[in-house]
């Protein structure tokens, strides 16, 4: 890392001198890391560090070497920085995200100085989760929704997510499900139409949930992708992130049922002057089309992939028959 860098963090946190402790993880395709930093001389004992540094050229995992792969990824880091500097410090404590201490921007580089979740009370990460823990982080999306309630999501994605249509052409062109790829502009169009738009994390996938010792409390990461949307998109991605395809159809009207309370809990809470019976009208068919529309990348990107299952087959014929195709 550039001495000037080392500097920032210097500076930002009142240290008298940082080290590098650990790599917490490579970023996708080779454009950077996370690491853990250890402080020296100040109230902090460690930050963690979101070190963006462009590749010539990308490698991607899958073969999605293409210019508008790049494009995307570019775009993303400059959202991420864009939310931190201008967004996160409208989340309160029932939505939790790192605090930002510093960024910085030289050439191809990108610095992140960030809280660090591990000391912050959120030092647990799960692969398997309790209900205690999926209703945990199904609140944090209901909060994190109703704070940002028809804002306009300037300096981030004008469409949330990393899969919407207009930026993933190259996947639906591969994509050998001809309903699913005829009904593809309908089921987006429905998505961006919808009359009710908040933010959408747009990656809500559980390894991007920090969890209390307890599960009762988390914190989300990882704001690449934050931006306009439907809140149906976050919910349908997380529960399909985490639960196995039996419990996301047993489980589904009982857990829609949780997220709807919890947001209109946090509207009341956050003074949204919005009918939440309106929303959950509109919202609540949403939920199958948005679960659709991350089934048609998932089937375009990586047609062998984990998560392609009967559930998600089923739900998305019969969105499909519902829409006219």
């Amino acid at each position: 890392m550039k001495d000037q860098f080392k500097n920032i963090i210097r500076t930002s946190t009142g240290a008298q001198d940082v080290s590098k402790l650990e790599s917490i993880q490579s970023l996708w395709s080779g454009y950077g890391s996370i690491d853990r930093y250890k402080l020296q001389g100040c109230d902090r004992k460690t930050v963690v560090v979101k070190h963006v540094k462009l590749p010539d050229s990308g490698r991607h995992p899958r073969g999605w070497n293409t210019d508008l792969s790049h494009q995307r990824k570019l775009k993303s880091y400059q959202v991420e920085t864009a939310w931190y500097e201008n967004w996160s410090n409208r989340c309160d404590s029932t939505c939790t995200v790192p605090e930002c201490l510093a960024v910085e921007h030289d050439d191809n580089e990108t610095l992140m100085v960030l809280e660090d979740l591990d000391s912050s009370g959120f030092p647990a990460r799960k692969s398997y989760i309790t209900m205690t823990e999926v209703e945990a982080c199904i609140s944090w999306l209901a909060n994190f929704h109703a704070v940002f309630m028809g804002e306009k999501p300037t300096g981030l994605w004008e469409t949330g997510t990393y899969w919407h249509l207009e930026t993933r052409p190259d996947e639906l062109k591969v994509l050998d499900d001809k309903p699913l790829k005829k009904a593809a502009p309908t089921i987006d169009s429905k998505l961006n139409k919808s009359s009710f738009q908040t933010f959408v994390h747009g990656d809500a996938k559980l390894a991007n949930f920090c969890f209390s010792e307890d599960g009762s409390q988390v914190a989300a990461v990882d704001f690449q992708y934050v931006g306009g949307g439907c809140g149906m998109k976050d919910l349908a991605y997380f529960i399909g992130s985490c639960l196995d395809e039996n419990d996301c159809e047993v489980l589904e009207d009982e857990l829609l049922n949780f997220y709807f309370s919890k947001l209109e809990e946090a509207g009341k809470t956050h003074r949204k002057d919005i009918s939440f019976s309106d929303l959950e009208k509109e919202w609540r068919p949403l939920y199958h089309v948005a679960w659709t529309d991350f089934h048609r990348f998932l089937k375009g990107w990586s047609p062998g992939h984990w998560k392609i299952n009967t559930y998600s087959e089923r739900v998305s014929r019969q969105v499909i028959k519902e829409l006219g195709f």
